[in-house]
């Protein structure tokens, strides 16, 4: 596999059985053999997708001062602004080149589900930040729902199987910037490799060179979605319910060529969490005797909070 697979929604959700099951096969096949695909027909319009750039840029062009307001103590970085350097992949000393702010979700109908989750933060400075990031959250939200119910029909499952998980789930959505390299990083790269915690990951941004994925054979592919593609991928939570079924693919964000240190990257991954109480034990379906189980029961919670632990943003 040295190419990413692409597919579009618009098969699934035509009403065409037969472009259906289509898109079912074809997703399913790309989630087995590399854990990504590149979407097209999702419910991101171009002119939502300009918006969202437009006002994060405007944020993290804000000075230094003026966004460190906005990162709020004793939440493990959940919601609100995470400054240059505080995040590095599992298993990693130096920071990732980055900075980036959190969206999470907006609960709906569940007074005592709210009261568990951190508020999202208000941008004074940016009028319309807020209000275009939660638009972008409910349309990565209603984007993803289909791609999981794609997903459970290929795992012979209810195709609503995941939907009561995901409603409320603890999503989130990350604006990043990966500010100009001014000096030679050490060891340090924009995203250093690792695999994603939650169930699924959609990413905008993907255009261009930076984006690596590794295949079965431990090469690293170029991973460049068009621009009416979003990039999305299997993370650890599917991948353990699963028995690695579909599969979590390690991926990085390279630092570009010397002549291009002096340019900004923008990315906006929309991690795709269900419930906490969300039980990510083995599927039945999932396992046979050439496939052993090989995770022990679990939650969604749980998960989430070891690897956050893992990751430096929660300290013990």
């Amino acid at each position: 596999m040295n190419a990413i697979p692409s597919v579009d929604l618009q098969d699934f959700i035509s009403g065409d059985p037969i472009r259906k099951q289509k898109f079912v096969d074809e997703i399913g096949k790309a989630y087995e053999d590399i854990g990504f695909v590149a979407l097209k027909g999702h419910f991101l319009d171009d002119k939502l997708v300009e918006s969202l750039y437009s006002e994060v840029k405007r944020f993290f062009d804000l000075p230094l001062e003026t966004k460190q307001k906005y990162e709020i103590p004793g939440i493990g970085g959940q919601r609100g602004y995470v400054s240059f350097g505080k995040e590095s992949a599992k298993g990693k000393k130096e920071g990732d080149l980055k900075e980036f702010w959190h969206f999470g979700q907006y609960v709906e109908d569940n007074p005592k589900l709210a009261e568990t989750y951190p508020d999202n933060v208000t941008v004074e400075e940016v009028p319309e930040f807020n209000a275009v990031g939660k638009e972008a959250y409910k349309m990565l939200e209603k984007t993803a729902k289909y791609v999981l119910r794609a997903l459970a029909l290929r795992l012979g499952l209810e195709e609503t199987y995941f939907d009561n998980y995901i409603h409320n789930g603890n999503s989130i959505l990350r604006p990043i910037h990966y500010p100009p390299i001014i000096e030679e990083p050490k060891e340090a790269v924009r995203a250093a490799a690792h695999g994603d915690i939650n169930l699924i990951t959609l990413l905008m941004g993907a255009q261009g060179r930076g984006l690596q994925v590794q295949n079965h054979k431990g090469e690293w592919i170029d991973a460049i979605a068009q621009p009416d593609e979003l990039m999305i991928n299997v993370g650890d939570m599917l991948s353990r319910h699963t028995n690695n079924k579909l599969k979590s693919t390690i991926h990085r964000v390279v630092n570009p060529p010397k002549e291009l240190w002096g340019t900004s990257r923008y990315s906006i991954p929309f991690f795709m969490h269900p419930v906490s109480e969300m039980k990510l034990d083995v599927l039945e379906t999932c396992v046979d005797e050439e496939h052993p189980k090989l995770y022990e029961d679990t939650t969604a919670g749980e998960f989430l909070h070891e690897r956050l632990v893992e990751l430096g943003l929660i300290k013990q």
